[in-house]
Order: structure tokens, then C-alpha cells, then sequence
């Protein structure tokens, strides 16, 4: 049996625009509600261009931001978009590890498992073995 390949933003695109089986949720909601979605999606051209924030700095802290809510799907589409904007796997899971003392261990490992959703297994990091 062949291994899942984590399911990347481009990949979700890629397959939903070939029509494939995984529209992501949001696009499934944009297609039953399109007036909603695009306030939603004019809602976020204002935000972003509220202020002086570049691209990679902005996804960064909308990715720390959905981390700290303990939201699931958003650090995962805030992981894509970050990664998107040119951040490293190593700038995204710092911004992970930097939750340890606002969130507690647990909860960042669970979130740090949520962007390896994202970053996939290859890009994991190795351990230092203790010996």
C-alpha cells in the first residue's frame, strides 16, 4: 500500500482544480455561500494592507495567532501560506516551539504535529542521539 502524501495547499488546489476528490472545506463553503466568501476574502485584502507587516513577517504571526487559539485547520492553511510566503520549516516550527511557555508542552506538541501535516514527515527534523 502506497503512503498517504500529505495533503500541501498547492496540492489541494492542484487537485481541486483538476476537479479531484479533495476540495479543501473552505472551498466547499465558498461554492454554497460565494457572497460570504468574498466579504470574507475582501475582509482579508483590508487587513492585510492595514499596515506596514511584510508577507513572510504576516504569516508568521497569523500563524502564532492560530497556534495560540489552538486551531487546528488554521495553523494548518496558515502553515501552507507561510511556507507560501517563503518561510523556512525551521522559521515555522520555531514559531511553534515559541508557544512551549504561553501554551504549555502538550499542547505545543500537539500543534507541532499539526504543522508536520503540512511540512511532512521527510522535512522532520533528526534528534541529537543521546548516548
Amino acid at each position: 500500500m502506497a503512503a498517504k502524501r500529505p495533503a500541501t495547499p498547492a496540492r489541494r488546489t492542484a487537485d481541486a482544480d483538476a476537479g479531484g476528490p479533495r476540495k479543501t472545506h473552505f472551498q466547499r463553503f465558498s461554492k454554497q455561500y460565494p457572497d460570504v466568501a468574498a466579504a470574507y476574502a475582501a475582509l482579508g485584502k483590508a487587513t492585510k494592507a492595514a499596515g506596514p507587516l511584510d508577507d513572510r513577517t504576516r504569516a508568521l504571526v497569523k500563524l502564532a495567532i492560530a497556534v495560540g487559539a489552538w486551531r487546528e485547520g488554521a495553523v494548518h492553511s496558515t502553515a501552507g501560506r507561510a511556507l507560501a510566503a517563503g518561510c523556512s520549516a525551521a522559521e515555522i516550527r520555531h514559531v511553534v516551539v515559541l508557544a512551549t511557555t504561553a501554551l504549555g508542552f502538550p499542547s505545543m506538541m500537539a500543534t507541532m504535529r499539526w504543522i508536520d501535516d503540512v511540512l511532512g514527515s521527510r522535512q522532520r527534523p533528526r534528534a541529537a542521539r543521546v548516548t
